[in-house]
């Protein structure tokens, strides 16, 4: 969830940790900083009146600033502290109710604990000094109980610090140590606390660091992507696990063993998921592994640029140039991945994605999967998402997770099984193949947006469009959302989700600003003109009542339908409760398809907010 989308869905006390902690940076920064001066002048230097996308501008403004302080005081913080930041900085964890971060942390203790013991163990197993595995064991652990301890020789609390912390990361590194191995050892040091008071304390702390907000009415902890991005920073951890397990799906059972091999991880008798499960939580370094760890060490540079190269085109990377050289292949995977979240939600509509879902779900369902489990429960499992949470495409899409983090889920094996069971090509990348077949039947609804507004039927088989009667007034919604996404506004389904009730659900919802929305009205209709004025009206107001009592000001009201009477016109332009726009669907198509013809198209939700019966034709003229 982007920090946009968080402010505005939290009060004012909630994010005043954060708003405080933003303060005291942009004032520092403001005399260097011409941007942010900029940005503060215009809200007379209170960023407490801030919108949320003036507040977004100040963080990225400085958000060097902002890693710098925190790094500092997460250095402090302690262990447990730096595990929580561990567990909420994971895929599916950036919101979270409280019980359910409570957990997972349990959980995580508990693994952390047997992994010490299993590693002092092996080192205490051995007498060599060999510089095997537990000899490497050995030396970090004296590196670490040295860094933690040497505090007290000056009469100091034992700490780890940030410059002690960077030169254990380094050691590590050098004596081919995992991530996992290096925070068992340390807890044997600095052993993490369990209990549900270390997590409040824990949590308390980061809010007043201003890294996370808690909402108190949902009991959720909710962590921005950009923040996120800042912690990731810190961990070293360039790449979040969903996209490792993208790599590491395209390695050969070889290139796998010789990872688990370069860290003396067990190899025999190990499954090809248990290899990727094991890589994949053990932490190590993404630029370790493609530049040596999963080549065999007689492979020369030109063979592993080779390697590289035909790995991005196995993860369908839009490279315009592929490097001459292992690093900046290297670069080019990285760099491709951490940006391509917006990228593939923009390549799949809404709609697209929630049948996408539905079809996966069904399809895996119904087959001999590897885990013996359910598309949901893979889910879960996977993204360590809770039982009791409703999982579907809206939460998904909060959560940043895209059609293809989902694909990824499922192993080379599985997604064929699936793209067989949908009876489609078996030619290319069976992911995109599948991605593809959806993202293209999204298209055919637009393309006969006309029809499926009058509700014609026989019209939209003919057209080779498979739908059922009962399908045409969700699938009408769900295209002119695809539609309106396409134009780049942001249609907010979690506001609309969170603002609706059982008796007044609003079709779509338009976010203008953090809190200025448009209220959308779909009505298909199968003959003539739409005529009924006060059911709409009534509908509308409804919304709009339900919106302005939760503290979003509804700036338009917009309903498309594929005519309108002149009463229904006029009715609407009389009308001094409330502000309508009215819009046909032959319009909006138009708009669509005159945006796409254009470079750099010029539109904005305000042409869709200037009152009674818009003129389509005047403002794609104008795109």
């Amino acid at each position: 969830m982007k920090l946009q989308q968080v402010l505005s869905s939290i009060n004012q006390i909630e994010k005043s940790k954060f708003i405080t902690c933003l303060d005291k940076l942009c004032t520092s920064a403001e005399k260097s900083n011409k941007s942010i001066s900029e940005t503060l002048k215009k809200v007379n230097k209170h960023i407490k009146e801030a919108s949320g996308v003036e507040i977004t501008h100040l963080f990225n403004a400085v958000s060097p600033d902002y890693k710098s302080s925190i790094q500092s005081q997460l250095a402090m913080a302690g262990a447990s502290t730096g595990l929580l930041i561990n567990i909420l900085t994971r895929d599916g964890n950036a919101v979270a109710r409280t019980s359910w971060i409570e957990q997972l942390y349990s959980k995580e203790q508990e693994r952390l604990d047997k992994l010490s013991q299993e590693l002092i163990n092996e080192i205490e197993k051995t007498d060599q000094e060999n510089y095997d595995h537990a000899h490497r064991l050995s030396i970090f652990r004296n590196c670490i109980e040295v860094a933690y301890k040497n505090d007290l020789q000056i009469n100091r609390q034992a700490n780890i610090s940030d410059d002690e912390r960077s030169i254990l990361n380094t050691l590590a590194h050098e004596l081919k140590i995992s991530q996992d191995e290096a925070a068992a050892i340390e807890h044997l040091s600095d052993p993490i606390k369990a209990g549900k008071e270390t997590v409040e304390a824990c949590l308390q702390t980061l809010r007043e660091m201003g890294i996370i907000f808690i909402n108190r009415r949902t009991s959720e902890v909710l962590i921005p992507d950009e923040i996120i991005l800042v912690l990731n920073e810190i961990q070293n951890k360039e790449l979040a696990d969903k996209y490792l397990l993208r790599i590491f799906r395209c390695l050969s059972d070889a290139e796998l063993s010789n990872i688990l091999k370069s860290y003396d991880k067990r190899i025999r008798g190990i499954t090809r998921a248990e290899k990727i499960n094991t890589i994949l939580h053990a932490g190590i370094n993404i630029r370790d592994i493609l530049s040596d760890d999963l080549f065999d060490k007689d492979e020369n540079q030109n063979q592993r640029k080779e390697r590289l190269k035909e790995l991005i085109n196995e993860l369908d990377i839009p490279a315009e140039r592929l490097g001459t050289t292992l690093d900046e292949r290297i670069n080019i995977i990285i760099e491709s991945l951490r940006s391509a979240t917006e990228r593939e939600f923009d390549a799949i509509s809404a709609t697209s994605y929630k049948e996408l879902f539905e079809a996966l779900e069904s399809n895996f369902n119904s087959l001999n999967n590897e885990s013996n489990e359910t598309f949901i429960e893979r889910l879960r499992r996977e993204f360590e998402l809770e039982d009791n949470e409703e999982l579907d495409t809206e939460r998904l899409r909060a959560l940043s997770i895209t059609p293809h983090d989902i694909l990824y889920l499922l192993s080379n094996e599985e997604i064929k099984n699936l793209r067989d069971s949908m009876k489609l090509s078996k030619k290319g990348n069976p992911r995109v193949v599948i991605l593809e077949a959806f993202a293209s039947a999204n298209d055919k609804l637009i393309e006969n947006f006309g029809l499926l507004s009058r509700r014609d039927l026989a019209g939209l088989r003919a057209a080779g469009v498979e739908i059922n009667e009962s399908e045409l007034g969700s699938k009408f919604e769900e295209t002119i959302k695809a539609i309106l996404e396409s134009l780049e506004l942001n249609v907010n389904e979690e506001l609309r989700k969170s603002l609706n009730t059982a008796k007044d659900k609003a079709d779509i919802l338009i976010s203008l600003s953090e809190d200025d929305v448009i209220v959308g009205e779909a009505k298909s209709f199968k003959n003539g003109d739409y005529a009924k004025y006060s059911t709409t009206s009534r509908q509308v107001k409804a919304y709009a009542n339900r919106c302005e009592s939760q503290g979003k000001r509804v700036a338009q009201v917009l309903i498309i339908a594929p005519a309108f009477s002149a009463d229904f016109i006029e009715s609407a332009a009389m009308d001094t409760d409330i502000n309508i726009s009215l819009l046909t669907a032959d319009g909006l198509k138009l708009i669509y398809d005159t945006y796409k013809t254009k470079r750099k198209p010029n539109f904005s939700a305000k042409l869709l907010t200037k009152g009674g019966l818009l003129k389509a034709e005047l403002i794609a003229k104008n795109l």
